[in-house]
């Protein structure tokens, strides 16, 4: 199948490259003409695991390429994935303009019929402004072009990606034309041959199943951080609860982790665009409001410990805090609405020193010039280090931020004679309270309790 993808972000390119990596024909398109020259040239504008050998695999066979010219992408497709970026407004609401702008241009262009299909997390109703944005162009044309809008939302984990695309739990596809289903489940029959993974409902369900599922996840999250913080009163271990309830089939063990909070592209900006939508149809998400503020009073927790453990803000002045871990998450160099943004804004604030590493994101942490905040970034007072030791050296302790797997099994015997301060504040719940002990460093989590935490 010939299809077209408008977008080359993080869910545009996966789609794109995992569709040719089955045998489809695509083109991906993009407005930025930078990305797409890079793109040519077989680099790879995001981190992705696996990412660079399937987009090389398949430009080497000619089953995908790139372009900025839409005459040539509308023209290309039998299907055509919109797959822009929804940035949030200032109001929390996603912002539909590129999404829009995208189905004018389609508009624009149609002389067969197409399948049109909306990649990008889009708040409800989405799906009928597109279609309405290709059929006021096609009328301006004065012509009559058969055409279908569908939703297909993506559920790819930033970096899992591609197993997600090509191992799916399931396949959303809101369609009300039994023609582009068909089309839907021809094109996704190769990533669910052991059995049929498609769920097909109506498109205003599929837009709304998407938002849904971020903010149940989201609601995990910072349920078990309010717990944590509870239990870390009480003198109970977080870690054995999330073992205990994780166990109950009807809860299982995904998303259970305490910590820092959630950041990304995906869970704060969704939560904020569902909550814009309910207060625009009279209704308060009470649950999803609470969810927002614990996870952004959550960002906080490890400053906080950190003040705590040398006395307050003030006696961090002239400090130097080792921070392993900038990415919001692992195996990605995403700092969008990270943690670590926070903590840094906070310990610069206080006059710390700071010395970051992360395996992937430093690179991106080296562009930054300004802050969570706006503020303009202090670079005299914020290092990125080479490599996890460079960080720590010369620190007085170290806080972990993400949990990269070569962080999980340190030399606590070497970080004891590194650190000034014999102390690791770790948001991540990575380490053993009493092995971290027994290596004479103090050690503050999240929620948890062991010889290692003096609260």
């Amino acid at each position: 199948m010939k299809i077209t993808v408008i977008g080359t972000g993080y869910v545009g390119l996966v789609s794109g490259a995992c569709f040719a990596d089955v045998g489809n024909t695509v083109l991906c398109l993009d407005v930025d003409v930078r990305k797409i020259e890079r793109l040519n040239q077989g680099e790879i504008p995001i981190h992705e695991p696996g990412l660079d050998v399937i987009v090389a695999r398949n430009a080497a066979a000619g089953r995908i390429s790139f372009s900025t010219d839409y005459d040539v992408a509308v023209a290309h497709a039998d299907v055509i994935f919109i797959a822009v970026g929804t940035p949030p407004d200032e109001d929390g609401s996603a912002d539909l303009r590129h999404i829009l702008s995208a189905a004018k241009s389609i508009g624009q262009r149609i002389v067969k019929p197409l399948v049109v299909v909306d990649k990008s997390t889009v708040p409800v109703g989405t799906a009928d402004a597109v279609r309405k944005t290709i059929a006021d162009e096609i009328a301006k044309r004065g012509m009559s072009v058969e055409f279908s809008v569908v939703s297909n939302p993506e559920f790819l984990k930033e970096g899992a990606a591609i197993d997600d695309f090509m191992r799916p739990d399931r396949i959303i596809v809101g369609s009300d034309d039994a023609n582009a289903t068909k089309v839907m489940r021809q094109l996704y029959a190769p990533f669910g041959r052991n059995h049929d993974k498609l769920i097909v409902m109506d498109v205003r369900s599929a837009e709304l199943t998407k938002y849904a599922a971020n903010a149940m996840l989201a609601t995990r999250i910072s349920f078990m951080n309010e717990l944590a913080n509870l239990a870390e009163v009480l003198g109970a271990d977080i870690d054995a609860i999330r073992l205990g309830i994780g166990s109950d089939p009807r809860i299982g063990p995904h998303f259970l982790y305490a910590g820092m909070g959630y950041g990304g592209s995906c869970f704060p900006k969704d939560v904020k665009a569902l909550l814009k939508t309910s207060v625009d149809h009279g209704r308060s998400l009470h649950i999803l409001d609470a969810i927002e503020r614990v996870n952004d009073a959550q960002k906080n927790i490890l400053f906080t410990k950190i003040c705590a453990h040398f006395g307050g803000v003030a006696a961090l002045s002239g400090k130097t805090i080792a921070l392993w871990g900038l990415s919001f998450k692992p195996n990605t160099d995403d700092m969008r609405e990270a943690p670590s943004l926070v903590l840094i804004q906070q310990l610069l604030a206080a006059n710390c020193k700071v010395r970051a590493y992360d395996p992937v994101a430093g690179e991106e942490a080296s562009r930054m010039s300004t802050l969570e905040n706006g503020e303009a970034l202090c670079r005299d007072l914020l290092t990125i280090a080479p490599s996890a030791w460079a960080a720590v050296d010369g620190a007085d302790a170290l806080a972990i931020v993400t949990e990269w797997k070569e962080f999980r099994s340190p030399d606590f015997d070497r970080l004891a004679k590194t650190l000034a301060a014999h102390v690791i504040f770790d948001g991540r719940n990575l380490y053993d309270p009493d092995l971290v002990a027994a290596a004479g460093l103090d050690y503050h989590a999240i929620g948890r309790i062991g010889k290692g935490v003096r609260q």
